[in-house]
């Protein structure tokens, strides 16, 4: 009997521990959240435009490129030469390939990075605790969309 009492009574103590716990918890939620459509941002900024429109060109230039080596090893009559010749531009391909890609990643990073400090800017200034993408939030928050995509311009 007494050990049900102080099972009862720990129960009890750790329940009233818990809801303290809880309400503090809740007592610190932020009261200003702001929302952002980072791919609506994304999508206006004219630095992505013309980042893809760069790396179109290039492509067009690739494309260009396989079609020139296409011709020229279809000239080639040589077997033996032919796979040179075809080895040879396959690894001229890739490398190119690999330049492109590699340069692209890394200016749309360089992209990202200032966006999300224009963000973070916007939100400091405005005084937000956080700022969560829009696709996340279900409901609530203040969209500071059009802010964010008029400074990224």
């Amino acid at each position: 009997m007494k050990n049900c009492v102080k099972y009862v009574a720990l129960g009890l103590t750790a329940f009233v521990i818990g809801m303290t716990v809880n309400n503090y918890a809740i007592s610190n939620v932020p009261s200003k959240i702001a929302v952002v459509d980072v791919q609506k941002v994304v999508a206006s900024s004219s630095q992505v435009k013309a980042l893809k429109a760069d790396r179109e060109a290039k492509i067009k230039d690739l494309a260009n490129f396989v079609t020139t080596a296409r011709a020229n090893v279809a000239k080639e009559t040589n077997a033996t030469k032919r796979k040179e010749l075809e080895n040879k531009y396959n690894k001229e391909l890739n490398a190119k390939r690999n330049t492109i890609q590699k340069d692209y990643a890394k200016k749309l990073a360089a992209i990202d990075k200032s966006i999300s400090a224009i963000i973070n800017q916007k939100a400091k200034a405005a005084n937000y605790e956080i700022v969560l993408a829009k696709g996340v939030v279900l409901y609530g928050g203040t969209d500071i969309t059009s802010e964010i995509t008029k400074e990224v311009k």
